[in-house]
């Protein structure tokens, strides 16, 4: 049975469709080893402090869920984060979502962020790389972040940054041909949205929305949307085959 986007609770959102929404935060996960993912970023609203999870892919680009974008006009960012209480200056961004992304329907849930000061890496900020396009293998054990909610229904976000691991199915469930899906009570939750699916030490996946009846997560599929990718972070002053490949350091 296919799931219908209409009746999708998003992972960020405050109020759920009745059987249908995030469990509680990073479910069945584990406090993170300070700084051993270098590529999380924590998004955040400047004005009504709501959050996401996002992924550096180059020094002046994060990606996210574009589902993000609607609530959050006001975002910034922060990298080299483990503990929410220790922020960092947050990164004004320029918000790129994806132009056949609508909440009104299923799909293409998948955003770039240009910062507006790029980040120097270092130990703790680093960049995770994207699939090989031409000979994509995708392991079934991954690997799920953020700072998600920890308690169903209540608002009680993680301030340190969380991780669990996840399988991949193919049940028909997942529905969708550009998503990725997990199926099990360990996953993300509210707040977790738009942080990567790790498999293999590859962002294989965004964190999308969630079925609560069927214990499902899914996440937009990024080998997807390599094209689409590729010519929103072509740099002016480089050929096209210059840009991000090269530039992104395989982690994990």
């Amino acid at each position: 049975m296919s799931i219908l986007w209409h009746i999708t609770c998003l992972l960020l959102l405050h109020s759920c469709t009745p059987g249908f929404c995030m469990n509680d935060g990073i479910v069945g996960g584990r406090v993170s080893i300070p700084h051993s993912r270098p590529y999380m970023v924590y998004i955040r609203d400047k004005k009504i402090k709501q959050t996401c999870g996002g992924f550096l892919v180059r020094e002046d680009y994060v990606m996210t869920a574009a589902h993000c974008k609607p609530k959050f006009n006001h975002l910034e960012v922060f990298v080299g984060v483990h503990d929410t209480n220790f922020l960092p200056d947050g990164i004004e961004v320029d918000p790129i979502p994806h132009p056949k992304f609508s909440m009104e329907s299923a799909g293409h849930d998948i955003m770039l962020l240009k910062l507006k000061t790029p980040v120097s890496l270092s130990k703790f900020v680093r960049t995770i790389t994207f699939p090989n396009p031409e000979n994509e293998k995708i392991s079934s054990n991954c690997l799920v972040m953020g700072w998600g909610w920890k308690k169903f229904r209540e608002e009680s976000p993680s301030n340190v940054l969380k991780e669990a691991n996840v399988t991949l199915t193919d049940s028909e469930n997942c529905g969708m041909a550009d998503t990725l899906c997990s199926q099990g009570s360990t996953g993300p939750a509210l707040g977790d949205s738009g942080g990567p699916l790790v498999c293999g030490g590859v962002a294989h996946g965004i964190v999308s929305f969630s079925s609560a009846d069927h214990h499902l997560t899914a996440y937009t599929h990024i080998s997807h949307y390599l094209s689409w990718i590729h010519d929103e972070m072509k740099s002016p002053t480089q050929p096209q085959s210059k840009t991000w490949k090269g530039k992104l350091d395989k982690l994990i």
